[in-house]
């Protein structure tokens, strides 16, 4: 059986995600994208982000001061994580407020609609019955926010806070690989045999973005939802320091280090709490 999640259970953590939303949003914020008949993106990522959330990033390797250095790239991305966060909320309120209505009886066309749009986007094919409950509970697993803490210190650890190659010529803040010749930057230690490259993005809310739904949809993090699920109905905050602690368990298979990296970044979250939640100046 599905568990039909309530959305009132955490109310306050979307208020706060609003909240820090507000905040980050002191520049236009547009994404590029296609949209099918009932005005929703068709594609299966959102792939062309305008950068005027986030904008573009400072030169992190000119700041000596490390602790200085840290702020600035926390405070960087802090304002692109919450609005990844916030369409995540609202994607989450269609889907609880689908499941509550299937309990009751048949969905309307609008609501299947949207089921297909976002099974699509978030890799789960619809039914060709339409919306079942095996369908929900995947999707209940998959649609959901992301600690900011988590996103942070794998930003800074794959990004070398900023500074790495890929960072600075590509945008890409995560690591994310592609696999198309030309897709993005060929790494200097790439192994023999082996054709990846390190993804270019466009904008580093568009790495942003291709992070969130990395974690969010690919197989090899289903751990990673499965206590995420567990912890959202337990009631449990989905955005705290415990929730980004749990959460990095899932992460074994991010890198081929595996525990030794989800151990590393255990450590960072913890080495620089003070900082992650240190609000960001006013302007």
């Amino acid at each position: 059986m599905t568990r039909i999640h309530k959305f009132s259970m955490h109310k306050i953590e979307f208020i706060v995600l609003v909240i820090a939303g507000v905040i980050a949003s002191f520049a236009f914020f547009e994404y590029k994208k296609n949209f099918d008949s009932i005005g929703h993106p068709t594609g299966s990522t959102i792939s062309g982000i305008a950068a005027s959330d986030v904008g573009k990033a400072p030169n992190f390797a000119l700041i000596e001061n490390a602790q200085q250095k840290k702020r600035a790239f926390f405070d960087y991305l802090k304002p692109g994580i919450a609005l990844e966060n916030q369409r995540v909320m609202k994607e989450r309120q269609r889907l609880e407020a689908m499941s509550s209505a299937f309990s009751q009886g048949p969905l309307t066309q609008e609501q299947t609609n949207y089921a297909r749009y976002l099974g699509n986007l978030y890799n789960v094919e619809l039914p060709e019955q339409g919306v079942d409950e095996a369908w929900l509970d995947t999707m209940l697993h998959r649609v959901d926010v992301l600690p900011p803490a988590l996103v942070l210190i794998q930003a800074a650890n794959e990004s070398a806070w900023g500074t790495s190659r890929f960072a600075t010529q590509g945008n890409n803040y995560f690591g994310q690989w592609c696999y198309v010749k030309g897709c993005g930057l060929v790494p200097r230690k790439r192994r023999s045999g082996m054709d990846h490259e390190v993804a270019k993005f466009s904008a580093v809310q568009e790495s942003i973005n291709g992070y969130f739904m990395n974690v969010n949809r690919n197989d090899a993090y289903k751990a990673l939802r499965e206590t995420r699920y567990q912890r959202y109905v337990n009631g449990d905050s989905l955005i705290d320091m415990e929730a980004a602690l749990h959460l990095t368990n899932g992460l074994l298979k991010y890198s081929e280090r595996g525990e030794a990296y989800v151990n590393d970044i255990k450590t960072m979250i913890r080495h620089n709490r003070t900082l992650i939640e240190s609000p960001i100046p006013k302007q």
